[in-house]
């Protein structure tokens, strides 16, 4: 097997992290994975992949590591735990790509943790949902050193061919944070109006067209305007990732002094949603919240 073909691991098989799979073994590598939840590790076996029992036989397996976990708490815990060398006994031979939204702070020192042991670690969270990911359109944003980057080069090529790098480890974790937050906040603007037009009469699939050719124009009506028409809620990215991130997003702008106060009302209509059940849902159901908030 070429360098290329390698043996690559994934931790977190979930929406992301199967996204990610399928990505590496159409690229030809040999994808081994571990979750906590064994009825994934059985989705990734008939993809084509191997599952792994524990993360201490992932990291024997797999010098090249992709972590695709839902929290910053989940991260450490996979990297670091309670161990030497961590649940995986990473070491010098490992080389840990976070895809992860997570705290930027707190990546930054776990990376000058694990780096201070050898481990190189690079941070490269994925802007785009599942769908996007898989079929390689997802936009990778590269934080961490030139030299770690070029030498998982072909990994970085399989999952994310758009990609750019955008500082030291922690910038792109910066990055993200800023950029989900126009991204959730164009989701809302477009369900108000979608809500709004359906409260005047209006089909809103015809109007959603009208709306793509107009200059209110953005991505958003692409990739979520079908679903919040339709009311097709199944799953790319889910409501409780989106809570996720926007509380990741007021904990960051508290520290830089920034008001955020569109993202609060987001994350009310956010609250909204998790209190009808609606948590694992994809986001476009945040237009569920508009339209309960309509006057009968």
């Amino acid at each position: 097997m070429s360098e290329a073909k390698m043996a690559v691991g994934v931790v977190g098989l979930g929406l992301i992290g199967t996204s990610l799979a399928k990505r590496l073994l159409a690229a030809g590598f040999e994808v081994h994975g571990y979750d906590v939840n064994p009825e994934r590790g059985g989705v990734l076996e008939r993809l084509g992949g191997t599952p792994a029992s524990s993360l201490a036989e992932l990291g024997a397996r797999c010098g090249t590591i992709l972590i695709a976990v839902l929290s910053t708490d989940q991260v450490e815990s996979v990297v670091e735990g309670g161990d030497a060398g961590g649940p995986m006994r990473l070491s010098d031979a490992h080389t840990v790509i976070c895809t992860s939204t997570c705290d930027p702070d707190r990546i930054t020192a776990l990376a000058e943790r694990v780096v201070a042991r050898g481990v190189r670690f690079l941070e490269v969270p994925l802007s785009g949902n599942s769908d996007q990911i898989a079929l390689g359109n997802g936009l990778g944003l590269v934080g961490g050193g030139r030299d770690v980057e070029r030498a998982v080069a072909p990994v970085l090529d399989a999952i994310c061919p758009r990609r750019k790098h955008v500082g030291a480890v922690g910038a792109g974790g910066r990055t993200k944070l800023a950029v989900n937050l126009v991204g959730g906040l164009n989701r809302a603007v477009m369900a108000e109006g979608l809500a709004f037009a359906e409260s005047l009469g209006l089909d809103l699939l015809p109007f959603l067209e009208v709306l793509k050719e107009s200059a209110a124009y953005s991505r958003t009506m692409d990739n979520r305007g079908r679903k919040m028409a339709l009311s097709d809620f199944t799953p790319h990215a889910k409501i409780t990732q989106s809570k996720k991130d926007f509380l990741l997003m007021r904990e960051a702008a508290e520290r830089s002094g920034q008001e955020l106060p569109l993202a609060k009302i987001y994350l009310e209509l956010i609250e909204g949603c998790l209190a009808s059940g609606e948590g694992d849902l994809d986001n476009s159901a945040i237009i569920q919240e508009v339209r309960r908030r309509r006057r009968k």
